[in-house]
């Protein structure tokens, strides 16, 4: 199994409207998670890592508007590195999802929820916040 973990927030009880109906509130945690399931095969061999390695760079440095790549290091200087890379592929059999946003309170709760989240300093914070509007 492979755990993947999307954004996640504590949640305040003082965020809660109905906190001053009836103080019964208590902190949580609001996160998304995905569990997959499959069987795990490690791989070494350098040509295999190679690949790996060029694609997910290739993939992270598209954006930048001098992009590095692989080929820019020396080779024998890569297949030293690659030597320090254990490989994994995962085929995935199954999936298993989690989403926790506030869904089992109120929408006036939700909405304090939301807002408290929005005002952090932390992405993950506004993330959370971003996902419980929708």
């Amino acid at each position: 199994m492979a755990l993947f973990m999307g954004p996640d927030a504590y949640v305040s009880p003082a965020w809660y409207p109905s906190k001053q109906e009836h103080q019964k509130v208590v902190p949580t945690w609001n996160y998304v998670a995905v569990h997959a399931y499959g069987p795990l095969e490690f791989f070494e061999d350098a040509d295999r890592l190679l690949e790996v390695v060029t694609r997910l760079t290739d993939l992270h440095e598209r954006p930048r508007a001098e992009p590095w790549t692989v080929t820019d290091a020396p080779e024998a200087f890569v297949r030293a590195q690659l030597r320090g890379i254990v490989g994994l592929r995962l085929p995935i059999a199954r999936l298993e999802g989690k989403r926790k946003m506030s869904q089992n309170r109120s929408a006036p709760d939700r909405a304090g929820v939301a807002a408290g989240l929005a005002e952090s300093d932390l992405a993950s914070d506004r993330a959370v916040a971003a996902l419980i509007s929708t």
